[in-house]
């Protein structure tokens, strides 16, 4: 373990910047020493999985300080490193049962530092891969400590610019927390609008695309009590100035389960409709883009078949709406010419 700690320890190199090191990892300096560190990981992971090493021995040598370090080295440009001590740590999480919430807490400290602190980490996609699997083995009821960890330090990581790096492993955490217990969905879909990345629609699609995920799941219970706050924020979506994040909002009415068994169903077209009517009937009437007009319109035509006579009320109100909008600014323009004609 000594041979191990004098060759694994030690300071990182800096990040490349504007270089990809996973395209040009033959032309990177550490690549030749790879050989040797491979040799030393395999040693290790050897060690750790044997049969023949007693927990209560080893712990001796793996230390609570070595784990620490451990972890500290995900923040490492070699995915090759990386993928050999996601394996180890993951290895030495259900190995040593009394390991298990210090290194947990230690995983969320890196994400504090990152998300707070540094906003970069080579590493968040694989230690997200080793809580993936770690959420699936918890217990119900979930404990304090897990749902503290999960509003503290899990969904924070959605404010990151570098989010698209590891927004697939975060979102299957996200899902596999509500498999598991589906009253976090609140406290996820929350999260997820308070950190919804206006400024940024590739960031939209990254998150509409978990969105959709999350949906399939929602039951009646959680969808009575966040019903406004979701419909709510798709009708903000179909309102976009960006066509792509129009569009892959719309894209939610395609998928079958959320159409037939989901919150767009014929059950909730009205909760639904109520917010997201006059950003459709806009979309479905004048967009420049011919998809996103197709895509609206398809929409409409859904919920004109639930119930006719609510859309149409729905309608009248809205022609009403626009007229008196449209009353207000001229009026608004009369005020103004006054005012330029006085001056």
């Amino acid at each position: 373990m000594k041979m191990v700690e004098a060759n694994i320890f030690r300071t990182l190199p800096a990040p490349q910047d504007g270089e990809d090191f996973e395209e040009d990892m033959d032309d990177n300096p550490s690549s030749s020493t790879w050989p040797h560190l491979q040799a030393v990981y395999e040693f290790l992971l050897r060690f750790v999985v044997s049969s023949e090493v007693k927990s209560k021995v080893a712990r001796k040598y793996l230390t609570r300080t070595f784990c620490k370090r451990l972890i500290d080295l995900f923040d490492n440009e070699d995915p090759r490193e990386r993928d050999y001590l996601k394996t180890i740590l993951h290895r030495i999480y259900g190995k040593f049962m009394t390991y298990r919430s210090m290194i947990r807490q230690y995983i969320q400290y890196t994400f504090f530092t990152f998300v707070y602190d540094t906003n970069s980490h080579a590493g968040i996609g694989e230690l997200l891969e080793i809580l993936g699997s770690i959420i699936n083995g918890f217990t119900l009821p979930l404990k304090k400590e897990h749902e503290s960890f999960l509003a503290r330090a899990l969904i924070p990581l959605h404010k990151p610019q570098s989010i698209a790096a590891y927004h697939l492993q975060l979102s299957y955490c996200m899902t596999q927390f509500v498999e598991k217990d589906p009253k976090t969905t609140e406290i996820i879909l929350c999260g997820l609008f308070k950190f919804w990345p206006w400024l940024s629609s590739a960031k939209q699609v990254l998150f509409l695309n978990e969105l959709e995920d999350l949906m399939e799941l929602l039951d009646d219970e959680i969808l009575d009590r966040i019903h406004v706050p979701l419909f709510r924020h798709l009708a903000q979506c179909l309102s976009s100035v960006h066509f792509q994040v129009q569009e892959r909002t719309l894209y939610l009415w395609n998928n079958d389960h959320l159409v037939n068994h989901g919150c767009l169903n014929k059950h909730n077209s009205a909760k639904c409709l109520t917010y997201v009517h006059e950003p459709l009937t806009k979309i479905s009437k004048e967009h420049w883009n011919a998809n996103v007009q197709t895509l609206g319109h398809n929409v409409v035509k859904l919920y004109m078949a639930y119930d006719m006579g609510f859309y149409n009320k729905l309608s009248q109100k809205l022609i009403r709406t626009t007229q008196k909008r449209e009353e207000k600014e001229k009026h608004r323009e009369e005020c103004w010419e006054v005012i330029r004609s006085q001056g």
